[in-house]
């Protein structure tokens, strides 16, 4: 009899334990599974495509705010045809390009276009792949945009031969207009509304917001997103070159309540970027939100920063190239 309750009570203690490491297999599969299951919902809404808009052939265009434009197309160096529009200013000789936010559509720039139009800009404003009117093409959060970037600007210079060109960027755009002038000694002004430092810092801002492990989820999303769209996120680092801008004009401007791109983000870019940097901050508005809050204020400020950068003074300046 003690023999057998020896036997039995090892045998309980051994299947105990190995239901405790069945157990704790299970979780930690549960919490893998769940971790890569984020990381692939992260992964596909960072790259996934945009939802056609059923009503896109009734937007708005520059029509309705009594703006001429020309629709125009151009290619990317990898052959995709992107589409815009075009607003000629007569007789001035500088050009600002516009980029759209994550999945954006040109129509989104229309207020800030036509402000500018009206201070003696040429604008070109167009739609990134597989957004708007452009060719459907996989998207990503700006690594695939760059070349549609590169792309506009060259179209520029061949409308407006010898003209100064600017770029104003939002959210993603404003991250791409960073990374496209950093390489790009040319382009002689930038405004970059509500740029980040890093998309791995955005996610995991996003993540603690829902108190995922940051650490594992982020992670997981770079490698997905590597696997499945072939780019990783430390090939989008504004932070890593907006210092080569220096010392031509850029100005960042950002939201205080930006709670998808914290604040924090542009104090660091405004840390790394050297002579000729200035930082707009405002109060109690959200991400991209600083246009809705005085649009006379803020179509201002932003064309006269363009008057002065793009001005043929500053276009020859040798320091500037």
């Amino acid at each position: 009899m003690t023999h057998h309750r020896q036997w039995s009570e090892g045998r309980r203690v051994r299947l105990g334990s190995s239901h405790a490491a069945l157990l704790g297999f299970s979780v930690a599969g549960a919490l893998a599974g769940g971790a890569l299951g984020v990381a692939a919902y992260t992964s596909h809404v960072l790259n996934g495509p945009r939802r056609p808009d059923p009503l896109g052939a009734f937007s708005f265009t520059p029509w309705e705010v009594r703006v001429p434009f020309e629709p125009v197309s151009f290619a990317a160096e990898d052959g995709v045809t992107l589409r815009g529009w075009w607003l000629p200013c007569e007789g001035s000789q500088r050009v600002v390009v516009g980029y759209t936010g994550h999945k954006g559509v040109k129509q989104d720039l229309l207020g800030i276009g036509s402000g500018l139009w009206r201070a003696g800009n040429n604008v070109l404003l167009f739609d990134f792949r597989g957004c708007g009117e452009s060719d459907l093409a996989p998207l990503s959060l700006g690594y695939n945009e760059l070349p549609d970037a590169r792309a506009a600007i060259t179209y520029a210079r061949t409308r407006l031969p010898g003209s100064n060109v600017g770029i104003v960027g939002f959210s993603m755009g404003a991250a791409i207009a960073i990374l496209v002038a950093a390489e790009d000694e040319q382009i002689q002004a930038v405004v970059a509304d509500s740029p980040f430092a890093t998309i791995s810092d955005v996610l995991i801002h996003a993540h603690r917001r829902y108190r995922l492990p940051t650490a594992v989820t982020v992670s997981l999303t770079d490698l997905v997103t590597r696997v499945r769209y072939g780019y990783g996120f430390n090939s989008v680092r504004p932070i890593s070159v907006v210092g080569r801008i220096a010392p031509r004009p850029l100005l960042l401007i950002h939201g205080n309540a930006d709670r998808l791109i914290p604040i924090e983000h542009a104090h660091r870019l405004r840390a790394a970027a050297g002579a000729g940097t200035h930082l707009w901050i405002v109060d109690d508005v959200p991400h991209c939100g600083a246009y809705f809050k005085d649009r006379d204020d803020y179509v201002a400020r932003v064309a006269s920063f363009f008057e002065t950068a793009l001005s043929p003074a500053q276009a020859s300046d040798p320091v500037r190239g």
